[in-house]
């Protein structure tokens, strides 16, 4: 499994930037044509053609600008709504009749772009506040409101204002869904650490309790005293406060500490193991292996992870079913998945035992199994009949699907 999580986010505004990108585009070339097609009109085209030059430099020189938030500064922004008013307030300058005739201003519709970028940038506050202004300059262009007039004001006013406020919504959602990205990433590195540390420690804080206690003597305070830290750990576990030191038990001979860091570096996506090799080991004389003649081929993360589920519902079996207990593992490589069976002959598990254990900070089924198998897509399904044994059978797809839920 790899090191840290790595949470690739893109903004759910940039769509609308690349948009308000085109329309500055789209909305010069149509004022440039209405020009064109009117300059007859005109008492003084050569304000209209200054002006309409002006406005071509001043749109293809600035498109870096309205490429994203950053960049476009509220500098930018003062200017930018700046040449559109200009643009308005000099429409009667080069066409005298243009009060009287409801005609478009020189700007024309470009203008609402500079007002659209005002609403991407702070929201529908600022939104209001630039469409009042290009209201104002309207109504000053054309003397006094018309209904034509109060259309087109109304109109900007409404569209950039709800555009501002989509904008601001969309910000809200943004930031709650990369928190709660960053909640999930670190509970699930939390959870990924409490399995080690269940897998390792708590186990052999278990093993020397019991044997200490056994052994009586100064053995039993010894014993005594690995209970109390294991309670402590299984606390400090079940809290989320976990160390960052994995601690490994030898199946054999006791146990064998290693820390290990972190920030290891990642295992290549394209890694493949044989599950076969990390499952042989547990065979014994009181645990039989049955396994496919070919390989049972997995990514070497989900190979791992698998077989540390195996192996903690092995430990369960020699802590709960008891020494004399026999385990089986049956492992089957299906097309589209891999199953592995753990069974044993024990006296099972009673009804409602498990919830206990969770309560009491005993997080073996739930972290230890369950936990790894939901983080590899799959599924870990226990079935459990008193005085009949205990069968976990775990499911991982060979293609990851995500996350799927796990039954009991």
């Amino acid at each position: 499994m790899a090191g840290r999580e790595r949470v690739v986010r893109m903004s759910v505004e940039q769509p609308l930037w690349r948009a308000l990108t085109a329309y500055r585009v789209l909305t010069l070339v149509y004022a440039a044509l209405l020009a064109g097609f009117g300059h007859a009109k005109y008492e003084r085209p050569w304000v209209a053609v200054a002006f309409l030059g002006i406005l071509a430099l001043w749109t293809l020189a600035t498109l870096p600008r309205v490429a994203n938030a950053a960049s476009c500064t509220k500098r930018f922004l003062g200017l930018d709504l700046t040449v559109a008013l200009t643009g308005v307030l000099l429409t009667p300058l080069a066409d005298f009749d243009a009060q009287h005739m409801d005609g478009p201003t020189l700007p024309s519709i470009w203008t609402a772009g500079s007002v659209l970028a005002f609403a991407l940038k702070g929201g529908w506050r600022w939104a209001a506040f630039a469409s009042t202004l290009v209201a104002v300059a309207n109504v000053v262009e054309r003397g006094e409101p018309s209904e034509d007039t109060f259309h087109n004001v109304v109109l900007v006013w409404v569209a950039s204002i709800a555009i501002g406020y989509v904008v601001e919504v969309a910000r809200a959602s943004e930031r709650t869904l990369a928190r709660a990205l960053e909640i999930e990433a670190a509970t699930r590195e939390r959870e990924r650490l409490a399995r080690d540390i269940h897998d390792s420690v708590l186990q052999v804080l278990a093993m020397v309790q019991r044997r200490g206690t056994a052994l009586g003597g100064e053995a039993a305070e010894l014993g005594r005293m690995a209970g109390e830290q294991e309670v402590a750990l299984r606390t400090l576990v079940s809290s989320g406060l976990v160390p960052t030191t994995r601690v490994s038990e030898d199946s054999a001979e006791g146990a064998v500490v290693r820390a290990v860091a972190t920030d290891e570096p990642d295992e290549p996506e394209s890694a493949e193991t044989d599950l076969r090799a990390l499952l042989a080991p547990h065979a014994g004389s009181r645990v039989s292996f049955a396994e496919p003649g070919a390989p049972v081929v997995l990514p070497a993360g989900a190979a791992r992870e698998l077989a540390a589920a195996v192996s903690a519902a092995l430990d369960n079996v020699r802590v709960h079913a008891g020494p004399d207990a026999q385990a089986w593992i049956l492992v089957e490589d299906e097309p589209d998945e891999v199953i592995v069976t753990v069974r044993d002959d024990g006296p099972g598990i009673p009804e409602g035992r498990l919830d206990q254990a969770e309560g009491e900070g005993r997080l073996g089924v739930a972290l230890s199994i369950r936990g790894r198998l939901r983080d590899l897509g799959g599924t870990a399904e226990l079935i459990s009949v008193p005085g009949q044994g205990t069968e976990v059978e775990l499911k991982v797809p060979k293609v990851s699907r995500g996350k799927a839920g796990t039954t009991r």
